[in-house]
């Protein structure tokens, strides 16, 4: 793993038993971390998700979910809230959309790793941990081929393991690890 790596942006999935993988992952961010970090969990669709507030207290940034055309800010840990997709509008932008459910899940993975992978290309970072579908697949693809990195959580190490199978399979990685070895590179990110 490249040792100080900087993304100009940071997408993280997850699915099932991906809350207890995202709140180890997010305390592994470093404080000065320079980049957006946008995460899509999957979520029940019809009603609030307390996600935000019980991993704010897990990590050195803010966490909030997202509000339709508000600004990507360093510094931020910003969730997809229930029922939309959440999107990278521009460089400076996230969007909430209502397009139809992606493998029976919106907010889905794919539209954000597809949309982070068409605006930000080589610089952004795609992580997908833990899940039971094979939602992030197609994004995980597309974040390769714009030249951007993506680590997969190891398979064997995740509590469901056909997301980041399917993944693997679909579109290869730049990474293949277990989530201890995922935040010690994130520890190292600047």
């Amino acid at each position: 793993m490249d040792a100080g790596l900087r993304p100009q942006l940071l997408v993280i999935g997850a699915s099932a038993g991906g809350v207890s993988a995202l709140q180890r992952a997010l305390a592994a961010l470093p404080a000065a971390l320079a980049c957006p970090v946008l995460v899509v969990l999957h979520v029940p669709r019809d009603r609030p998700s307390r996600i935000a507030e019980l991993l704010d207290p897990t990590t050195a940034l803010q966490v909030r979910e997202a509000e339709d055309k508000q600004p990507l800010e360093t510094g931020t840990v910003t969730f997809a809230p229930p029922d939309y997709h959440m999107l990278v509008e521009d460089r400076g932008t996230l969007a909430l959309s209502l397009d139809e459910p992606v493998l029976f899940s919106r907010p889905a993975i794919d539209p954000l790793f597809e949309s982070a992978a068409a605006v930000f290309g080589e610089g952004v970072l795609a992580i997908l941990l833990t899940g039971a579908s094979s939602d992030g697949s197609e994004g995980v693809a597309a974040v390769r081929q714009a030249g951007g990195l993506a680590w997969l959580q190891c398979p064997d190490d995740a509590e469901a393991s056909m997301m980041p199978a399917s993944a693997l399979q679909r579109a290869g990685a730049d990474a293949v690890l277990t989530l201890d070895e995922i935040c010690e590179c994130l520890k190292e990110l600047r």
